[in-house]
């Protein structure tokens, strides 16, 4: 079956690879890729394949055999054989991590098998991540686990059909092989499961590649392991625009500082571009590090990242940000920074006065500009471009965030909304509009303190007396967010739950009024009222998804894969593949799990969770979730 597979390897041709050979830790000097080879694993087994993503690679559903091509499958997307034309390599790059240069960090999981070309001759570069160590693993063994590789197989696809530009997952293999990980960092470490992802993109190429070549860090004195080499920056220059900007080469072919002015441009644009599509999902990514950003304009690295439940501009989908720096109304900030540092890793190539320039003429007007367009096809405001609706949006998230709304739930349900609806078939909207935010239980939950007493006592004498002291133990802003947490979860207690519900009605009733108004403008502004009312509806249901990856569906899913049912896995990623439909034949998670062979606990476990619609808010469980 994966004999149809036809590799051409462009990068390693086009870019220096290491002459070295050996497989351990070590730095990699003067090279974009180190030559690596997979480390094979016991009994290795398919968790599950996405046709979809497999198709770009020319490969079709298997005909004949499913259990042979599965088998198949497992062999080769485990890393325990290579195809025939694969080149393993890994990559090396450097990253700002956290706002700090790190230095060499590279692919210490990941290994690129080479690229292969798709039925319309398009090129696809394929990667094994958690195949074993590499000359970039530095104190890690270069493996993955079940729960990190599920999530990273399901997002990646789901992000694709959500219609967000993304790397794509094309197979989840896992198998008898172990490590240990300490999953909660509490000192009690446990065996899981080795565990690969069969990973697709046009190129893995990211900012921190081009970072490779910075002199000693101001702050952290760390340099990058190809100081000085600005022949390897040209050379990476020419390959990426030529590859995957050929219109900039052509148009540019004369004059390299205006062709890689054209090419930061378009990646500026790219990006922006990006960010906004993940704002209007409530999409976290969690790890914004220059590492982590695609030179194309693509989601990738997918870790601690979360899709947005109840709406909170500060949300943090990563347990390990204790500083929020990746939080959700960050993320539009942090991504023009992260640009800010490969147009430094562009000098001399590109003057920063020039790239500087293009950053901020470009960055903020494609973000306002495309964040907009989405959030007015959000809202049905096919007809108009009015001034007035960055407000009415403001107002709407505002609302979502007073009454702790639920983000994707919310937009949902704002299709089967009316001008002309009458008082009746309103309050049911109402009812059936507050019942997507949280609850007083929910909010106590969400608000319940997180420090000891004692320990913010001596916090805020520190912020008093030695400020210094304070900043290598937590930030003001942590401080006030606890003081916060205490004064919301004081009110809780005297709030019952008419009071809440009374109060959120309130708030909508206000903000439906003026999106009434403005689609009343609309109305005005056509021939045909129905027509235009259909294609609304239409319009809204292709840009709001029903069903997102929840932490908890994400959760379910991997309990069930851990006790061997893989099936799970299957239904949510067949779920995904039609966000913004009805879910025709997928079924909810199987009650006979014990049958299946999973524990007992853990089929009771299921049993009890699948009660949960995908679709629905999460669960209170669900708040115990923390991904680091």
């Amino acid at each position: 079956w994966l004999g149809a597979l036809r590799f051409d390897n462009l990068a390693l041709r086009s870019l220096p690879v290491d002459a070295s050979e050996e497989s351990g830790p070590r730095a990699v000097p003067g090279a974009c890729f180190a030559r690596v080879r997979p480390s094979p694993l016991q009994n290795p087994r398919l968790v599950a394949m996405s046709l979809p993503a497999l198709a770009l690679l020319g490969l079709e559903a298997p005909a004949a055999d499913p259990e042979e091509a599965e088998a198949e499958a497992a062999l080769f997307f485990s890393g325990n054989r290579v195809p025939a034309g694969a080149e393993p390599a890994a990559h090396c790059y450097c990253g700002h991590q956290f706002g700090s240069f790190a230095g060499q960090l590279g692919d210490g999981a990941a290994m690129y098998l080479g690229e292969v070309l798709g039925p319309r001759g398009e090129r696809w570069e394929i990667q094994l991540k958690g195949a074993g160590i590499t000359p970039f693993s530095r104190q890690a063994d270069g493996r993955k686990v079940l729960r990190s590789s599920i999530r990273e197989f399901l997002c990646s696809e789901a992000m694709f059909h959500l219609g967000i530009p993304t790397t794509r997952a094309g197979a989840c293999v896992t198998s008898d092989s172990r490590v240990l990980r300490d999953i909660f960092y509490d000192g009690n470490p446990k065996h899981e499961r080795c565990t690969v992802v069969l990973r697709i993109a046009s190129t893995f190429i990211r900012f921190g590649s081009f970072e490779i070549f910075k002199p000693p860090d101001e702050y952290t004195g760390r340099k990058g392991p190809s100081v000085n080499r600005n022949d390897i920056r040209i050379q990476m220059l020419d390959y990426v625009i030529s590859t995957f900007y050929p219109e900039i080469q052509e148009a540019h072919a004369d004059n390299t500082v205006q062709r890689n002015a054209a090419f930061f441009k378009e990646i500026t644009r790219r990006t922006a571009r990006l960010v906004a599509e993940w704002q209007c999902v409530g999409f976290c990514h969690g790890v914004l590090n220059t590492d982590n950003m695609s030179i194309v304009g693509l989601t990738i690295d997918y870790g601690p990242f979360g899709f947005m439940d109840r709406y909170d501009p500060e949300h943090v989908c990563n347990g390990s940000d204790n500083t929020g720096r990746y939080a959700y109304n960050k993320q539009p900030e942090i991504c023009k920074w992260n640009l800010g540092k490969l147009a430094e890793a562009l000098v001399p190539e590109l003057p920063l006065e020039i790239s500087q320039l293009i950053l901020e003429e470009e960055y903020d007007a494609e973000f306002e500009k495309h964040y907009l367009q989405k959030m007015r096809k959000k809202l049905g405001l096919i007809q108009l471009e009015l001034e007035e609706d960055s407000k009415l949006v403001s107002e709407l998230l505002e609302t979502m965030h007073l009454t702790a709304g639920d983000f994707t739930n919310i937009f949902y349900l704002l299709s089967s909304f009316s001008v002309d609806i009458d008082p009746s078939k309103f309050e049911d909207f109402l009812e059936e509009l507050t019942s997507q935010c949280a609850s007083v239980e929910e909010l106590k939950v969400v608000f319940k303190p997180q420090m000891d007493p004692r320990q913010l006592s001596m916090m805020l004498m520190l912020a008093q007396s030695n400020p210094q002291l304070l900043a290598l133990i937590g930030t003001k802003a942590n401080i006030n967010k606890e003081l916060e947490r205490i004064e919301q979860f004081s009110k809780l207690q005297q709030l019952t739950a008419d009071d809440l519900l009374s109060r959120n009605k309130r708030h909508w009733k206000e903000w439906l009024e003026k999106y009434r108004v403005r689609l009343q403008k609309e109305i005005e502004s056509v021939g045909n009222a129905d027509a235009w009312n259909t294609e609304r509806v239409k319009v809204m249901n292709s840009n709001n998804p029903k069903y997102i990856l929840r932490n908890y569906i994400a959760q379910n899913a991997i309990e069930a894969a851990e006790n061997g049912d893989f099936s799970e896995v299957r239904n949510v990623l067949k779920l995904l593949e039609h966000p913004f439909q009805e879910a025709e034949g997928v079924q909810e998670v199987k009650e006979d799990a014990e049958e299946e062979g999973a524990a007992a606990a853990a089929a009771c476990s299921q049993e009890t969770r699948s009660k949960q619609s995908y679709c629905s808010k999460p669960p209170l469980w669900a708040s115990e979730l923390c991904v680091t």
